[in-house]
């Protein structure tokens, strides 16, 4: 067990215990009744949080294998969710069991055994050549192009960049041997505080709205002030990295920015199917790939620097 992985797990019980405090106080005094929708919705996001940081830990504690098996679990469980907004026919039926069923798995197991020079290319690569390949031969012709594209998108962000979480441990740094799992450790605190303190901020003094009719919430004083103190929490948190505090201070912007587009753009997939959420498993935050979105788009840009920069 990783010393400094504790001490990590031990300030996040302890964080998420002062945010249910506060919330508890601010609902006590402000909304005796529970009518205010927003101290509601904020103490309905902490409550998930405390879901979600026991089950990271966990994966994290219990290292390759905990981790591995949980973002192939998010994977399926984000691909699912997408595919549901996605055009299909009869005509897809193999190619949607291909996907969930072949390429998934098989990305993963890829990931296990830690072969790079073919999971990097799989997705991308071989299943964009063979998906449309497989489903022409179904003899369907009708949104073709909308279909295949569809569900090529999804395989991408759902498991593809997904997957670039846990492939972060077959990462072979110098000096930082046995501790990748801080990597992954860093980047999801990094980017999903990332998340918080621009919806904090946005509601403190957001006022000019970046894309209105692609997300509303999202303002310009919300996107600088969440990007900006969470990159100065990721320069803090060095120590988690193999980095020094101005190279991870580098690092935390990339995957900061990354993370608020990635929101941005799977938001705007919602707008154009009519949506507000993906799902409504976790309360207060959606579905998964409401609290994936972030991470899919930072994970690659995070796994490659790291890998060309620091192996």
């Amino acid at each position: 067990m990783i010393p400094d992985l504790v001490v990590l797990l031990i300030g996040a019980f302890a964080f998420l215990a002062a945010a249910t405090g506060i919330g508890r106080a601010i609902a006590w005094k402000y909304d005796p009744n529970q009518s205010n929708p927003t101290i509601q919705n904020l103490n309905a996001r902490i409550n998930a949080w405390w879901g979600m940081v026991i089950v990271l830990g966990i994966a994290l504690l219990a290292g390759h294998t905990g981790v591995i098996l949980l973002f192939a679990f998010l994977s399926f469980a984000a691909l699912r969710e997408f595919m549901t907004l996605t055009t299909k026919n009869r005509a897809d039926h193999w190619s949607l069991l291909a996907a969930f069923f072949v390429v998934l798995p098989a990305q993963y197991y890829l990931i296990w055994i830690e072969w790079y020079g073919l999971y990097s290319i799989f997705i991308p690569v071989y299943v964009f050549l063979l998906l449309p390949i497989f489903t022409v031969l179904r003899g369907e012709e009708k949104d073709f192009l909308i279909r295949i594209s569809e569900t090529q998108f999804a395989l991408m962000i759902c498991v593809f960049c997904a997957s670039h979480v846990p492939a972060l441990l077959s990462l072979n740094i110098p000096e930082f041997d046995g501790r990748n799992i801080l990597l992954i450790a860093w980047l999801v605190i990094v980017v999903q505080i990332s998340d918080v303190l621009q919806y904090v901020w946005g509601k403190l003094c957001g006022k000019t709205k970046i894309a209105p009719r692609i997300s509303p919430s999202k303002t310009w004083e919300g996107f600088v002030g969440g990007i900006l103190s969470a990159t100065l929490i990721g320069t803090m948190l060095f120590w988690l990295t193999p980095f020094s505090p101005l190279f991870a201070f580098a690092m935390a912007l990339a995957c900061t920015l990354m993370g608020f587009f990635g929101g941005l753009v799977l938001s705007a997939i919602k707008r154009d199917r009519g949506i507000k959420d993906w799902g409504h498993l976790i309360s207060g935050h959606g579905g998964f790939i409401d609290r994936l979105d972030s991470v899919v788009f930072a994970a690659p840009v995070f796994f490659h620097l790291t890998r060309f920069g620091w192996t």
